[in-house]
């Protein structure tokens, strides 16, 4: 069976707290990525939150904000569900499902050591239904 770091796009590029969100969106077209991690410093690469494109276009844009003075730490989410490098996929997918995204970050301990995106599962995950079910889920309007 696979497992999350057989899927997941390892050393993924990250931001510090202090990053601007300019810094964020750059590393997106950059490396054509929806997600930027947010770590509390290179060193320990442990994880701090999540600015997607979408935080940006919420966050930013809509509210008329200068992306250039924000920093991340105004932006991003936190309090990520994680998952291991040998969790399995039906726990990636679980999680996915049971919250509602479509990346999921991977940890070794509080380590940041790659990420899963909601195209990794549906191009390397098993080719069932629950693979549909997931990205059904996913898809849902939030209703809170």
């Amino acid at each position: 069976m696979k497992k999350a770091r057989d899927i997941m796009t390892a050393n993924p590029q990250v931001i510090t707290p202090d990053d601007s969100i300019t810094r964020a969106a750059e590393i997106m077209r950059d490396s054509d990525v929806g997600v930027v991690p947010v770590v509390e410093d290179q060193g320990s690469m442990r994880l701090a939150g999540l600015v997607t494109d979408r935080d940006i276009a919420v966050r930013v844009v809509a509210e008329g904000r200068n992306s250039g003075e924000m920093r991340a730490r105004e932006v991003m989410s936190s309090g990520i569900s994680t998952v291991g490098p040998d969790d399995g996929l039906d726990r990636v997918m679980d999680l996915m499902k049971r919250e509602q995204v479509r990346r999921v970050p991977v940890c070794e301990g509080e380590r940041l050591v790659g990420i899963i995106a909601q195209a990794d599962v549906a191009t390397d995950g098993p080719s069932d239904r629950k693979t549909g079910d997931v990205v059904e889920k996913i898809s849902e309007p939030d209703r809170r």
